[in-house]
């Protein structure tokens, strides 16, 4: 319900600031780094509530805060006037919530699958809403998708205050204390820290290029809104499918080949964008481009196991925060990059990717799930 609402019109809404509100590539990167920014500040924030209080009651209120975004954009009559609905959008109290939800009431010897299983059902209601969205658009108006968006996002917050209530275990004073999994002794992990890191360079080529996929299809390949929303669809349904697939291969191998097949795959859906306008190439290309959604839950899956449950959101929150933290100035930056030309930002994510997609293929992201999270401080 609520990614069917998202859908409607994220795929096609840095078409609508261009067109619509005459926002330059340069501003629309600032509009996506203020997203980032404010997911970055609240994905911390979330680690750390998600270990004291009900973790379905922080998910809902994530929610909550979604509700009004649609309608500022709706009323915005220029980019500025975009920027409470961007502040909004940007609250992300689910990350590191959700993650420690999963890891807590999930299989371990399915955690792949399950946090791949998450995404895929979150990619699902984007495969018919681009389309929808692109219809309604051009037939009605924006206005009329942001204000559906809106309903839809409050439906999903009530039908998940249906779902079971989880609160952290209470910490036993002689083992995981509080001191023991503050932040920044948290911080000193070094592998948790080196997964980080691995992690934010991966979101940073992400939001490198995303932001601009229907940008481009509108100004260099000239497609409607509605072709594009079409082409979101399928990107979507793409993200679903090959969601599964790579997440039952995390599971039945190493989570850092199914890691890096999917960074493979990022690369080579981003050239064939380049080699060609044909519909027919774009349909196949956008499907092989879906994976890049699978990235996020992959990550939770590879880092989710090794933290102990007292401070199992904060600890997932690390990878998150950082990762985002590091994506900030990445849509700033494929703006400016997009300014010189539209090829670039897609140039350069290309060469990233591929770079990651070998470090990965390395095994070092490997991590064996501790008994004791001690064993990991170096």
């Amino acid at each position: 319900m609520g990614s069917f609402g998202d859908g409607l019109y994220a795929y096609l809404l840095p078409v609508y600031m261009t067109e619509n509100l005459k926002a330059s590539s340069i501003e629309v990167g600032t509009l996506f780094a203020v997203v980032n920014l404010l997911a970055a500040s609240t994905l911390l924030l979330a680690g750390v509530i998600a270990d004291r209080y009900d973790r379905k009651k922080i998910m809902v209120a994530g929610w909550i805060a979604w509700v009004p975004a649609p309608l500022f954009f709706a009323l915005a009559r220029n980019w500025t006037e975009m920027l409470p609905g961007m502040v909004l959008w940007g609250v992300w109290l689910g990350g590191p919530t959700v993650t420690a939800y999963v890891v807590t009431s999930a299989s371990k010897d399915r955690l792949t699958l399950s946090f791949a299983t998450i995404s895929a059902s979150w990619s699902l209601g984007y495969v018919i809403s681009p389309a929808l969205g692109g219809y309604l658009a051009s037939k009605l108006s924006m206005r009329v998708v942001f204000i559906l968006a809106s309903i839809l996002y409050a439906s999903a917050g009530l039908i998940l205050s249906l779902i079971s209530s989880q609160k952290p275990a209470i910490r036993k004073p002689e083992s995981h204390s509080e001191e023991n999994y503050s932040f920044f002794r948290l911080l000193r992990i070094k592998r948790l820290l080196m997964l980080s890191l691995f992690f934010a360079s991966v979101m940073f080529t992400l939001m490198l290029f995303r932001p601009f996929i229907s940008k481009f299809l509108a100004d260099v390949y000239g497609y409607s809104q509605l072709e594009i929303g079409v082409s979101g669809s399928v990107l979507f349904l793409g993200s679903s499918v090959l969601g599964i697939l790579i997440g039952r291969l995390g599971d039945r191998g190493r989570k850092s080949y199914a890691l890096a097949s999917t960074l493979a795959l990022c690369g080579l859906s981003l050239t064939l964008l380049l080699a060609s306008r044909d519909f027919r190439i774009l349909i196949i290309t956008v499907f092989l481009a879906g994976c890049s959604y699978t990235l996020w839950s992959l990550m939770n899956a590879i880092v989710g196991p090794l933290a102990p449950e007292p401070v199992r959101a904060r600890w997932a929150s690390i990878p998150q925060t950082v990762s985002m933290f590091s994506s900030i100035m990445a849509p700033y930056v494929g703006g400016v990059l997009y300014g010189v030309s539209p090829y670039y930002p897609f140039e350069v994510a290309i060469v990233m990717v591929l770079l990651l997609a070998l470090l990965a293929s390395t095994g070092i992201l490997e991590v064996a799930e501790p008994k004791h999270p001690q064993n990991l401080m170096l």
